[in-house]
């Protein structure tokens, strides 16, 4: 069955993210997994006597926690999906990439970067550290997805070949939708390509893939981030995705860091893969 997980923290951002997920987990009948991470001060090791986390402290903590847990599970999910939780002492990194291998996840939704020192932690750099190396697919989520409807997705791409082992994700991730594709090449001036040169690439690079309703678009603009975020929002995109390369975390897209300034830049949610 498919799997998304769901690092939580009850932000505001974070509370997206769920909301995104209990879409996604409805329309594909998926199970939900919400994992709550706590990182401990470094050098405790135990939550016993003489150190900050005292027994009684924790298991108030854990109770306040699981009532939390409880409520997005009311709040978010229908009765009839599969909604699972895990509360754990770890670093947020680690914990949540642990956590991927255990339950053998396909997707994680993760909000953006939070407001406050709390949220910075678990959905912040973290969600930076996820996308650049997470080896499934990264949904990041910065706004509530109230009126999400998966009916536009965008892929935007060079269409070098080095990214087909990532098409070849995000086919598998848009066919569970009925959805349109709109493949999107960006044209800067330093980095420009005759149109008919783009096109006959992009058809060259999906012509062994069975794709869906699909358009191409060549969209030119002075830098490649804000080609994707104005086609996104002029065609109102439900969703923007990227390729990363696993042992950068950087885009392969046409510099060092399309995925990280997009993720940042739109409120549109991100989708990434890796290469």
């Amino acid at each position: 069955m498919y799997k998304i997980l769901v690092p939580v923290d009850f932000s505001e951002k974070s509370n997206y993210a769920v909301k995104m997920a209990a879409k996604i987990g409805k329309n594909i009948e998926a199970e939900i997994y919400l994992l709550h991470l706590v990182e401990l001060p470094s050098g405790i090791v135990d939550m016993g006597a003489g150190s900050n986390f005292s027994i009684p402290e924790s298991m108030m903590y854990l109770r306040k926690v699981k009532e939390k847990i409880l409520d997005l599970k009311a709040t978010y999910f229908h009765d009839d999906q599969i909604v699972k939780y895990t509360i754990k002492f770890q670093n947020p990194f680690e914990g949540i990439t642990d956590y991927v291998k255990k339950i053998n996840a396909n997707l994680i939704v993760m909000g953006s970067k939070g407001v406050s020192d709390f949220e910075e932690m678990i959905i912040g750099s973290n969600t930076e550290k996820v996308v650049r190396t997470s080896t499934i697919p990264v949904i990041v989520v910065k706004a509530d997805s109230k009126k999400f409807k998966f009916k536009k997705l965008v892929f935007a791409s060079n269409y070098d070949d080095e990214n087909k082992v990532a098409f070849v994700d995000f086919l598998n991730f848009a066919k569970q939708f009925k959805t349109e594709i709109h493949l999107l090449k960006i044209n800067t001036a330093s980095s420009f390509e005759n149109s008919f040169i783009t096109k006959g690439k992009i058809k060259n690079f999906i012509k062994d893939f069975d794709l869906p309703k699909n358009t191409i678009h060549i969209h030119n603009d002075e830098s490649v981030v804000k080609g994707i975020t104005n086609f996104a929002k002029e065609i109102e995109a439900d969703l923007i995705a990227l390729t990363t390369h696993g042992r950068s975390g950087l885009s392969s897209l046409f510099n060092s860091s399309i995925a990280k300034s997009v993720s940042k830049s739109v409120l549109r949610p991100v989708i990434t893969f890796k290469i």
